[in-house]
């Protein structure tokens, strides 16, 4: 790591999501090598079982845990946030990990855009359902991994589902400024309270996030992979450090890239834009806006 890192998580728990591959199972791993227990989210229950007994094989620590859920359905985020509530002691850090970047528009079963859906409604729901969890864990961190494409978007409240106009590009960087705008919003309940929440750019990681890209762009992304592109275990440096390290202990409602904080994009400090994203998100979720507030 290129920052300091405590010498262990003995103890914590730590739940990562789209941790079956890519940023999120160099994350797990990192997470796991520092003696946490970890719960592997993922959407293929196969992958999953493959993915822990990596992780496990590789650290030496045989307490990671696959949970299977699609972040696609709301209904299943409920599940599994009762999952994690019931079967998890405490929850020390819940890292936001999991994304997608559809090529097409599409829906998902409750009527949402899916690259919004899963991206920055699933977490949204997520974090709601295990706040008081978190709360009752003490030191608790939400690490949200947003990205450097939040640049240049904006947000069209009369127009969250991309009804008009949908890119994948255009799609991903709103999801992307959403996280950032989550990270701020739920920063400033936070305050007061023992639990942090912070947001990071991994980097350009070789990835399959962009699998569905046309076949140009996929080809160019390739090659600047094997030139350009950061490894998935590069990529998770800056997650495991906001998990994990005491530096940042006491930090909220930031944006870090390389384990250093930096300014986001003038829109993702809109604090209008990100209360009125909080109010709207709670809605579609089917959360009441006066319950989405942290506990004391």
């Amino acid at each position: 790591m290129s920052r300091e890192q405590p010498r262990t998580l003995q103890d914590r728990v730590c739940v990562v999501t789209g941790a079956t591959g890519g940023i999120g199972e160099a994350t797990a791993y990192g997470l796991a090598a520092l003696g946490a227990t970890v719960a592997v989210h993922g959407r293929d229950g196969e992958k999953g079982r493959q993915t822990v007994e990596r992780i496990a094989r590789a650290t030496g620590n045989p307490a990671v845990r696959f949970l299977q859920c699609d972040l696609a359905s709301l209904g299943q985020v409920r599940r599994l946030a009762e999952e994690l509530d019931r079967s998890l002691p405490r929850l020390d850090v819940l890292v936001l990990n999991a994304g997608v970047a559809c090529a097409r528009r599409s829906l998902t079963a409750d009527g949402h855009e899916t690259t919004f859906a899963v991206n920055h409604l699933a977490p949204f729901l997520l974090t709601q359902l295990l706040r008081a969890k978190l709360a009752r864990s003490g030191a608790a961190r939400i690490v949200v991994v947003s990205s450097e494409a939040h640049r240049g978007a904006h947000l069209d409240f009369g127009d969250l589902m991309l009804e008009r106009g949908y890119g994948q590009m255009r799609a991903y960087s709103r999801s992307k400024l959403a996280n950032l705008l989550f990270t701020r919003s739920l920063a400033r309940r936070l305050a007061g309270t023992a639990q942090t929440c912070n947001a990071l750019h991994p980097g350009v990681v070789r990835t399959g996030i962009f699998r569905e890209a046309p076949a140009l762009l996929r080809g160019i992304l390739s090659t600047l992979g094997r030139l350009l592109l950061l490894s998935p275990e590069q990529g998770a440096r800056t997650s495991v450090y906001l998990a994990s390290s005491e530096e940042v202990a006491a930090r909220s409602g930031e944006y870090f890239i390389r384990c250093k904080a930096v300014q986001p994009s003038a829109a993702a400090l809109d604090e209008a834009a990100a209360e009125r994203l909080w109010e709207m998100s709670a809605r579609l979720v089917g959360v009441p806006a006066e319950s989405a507030v942290w506990p004391a």
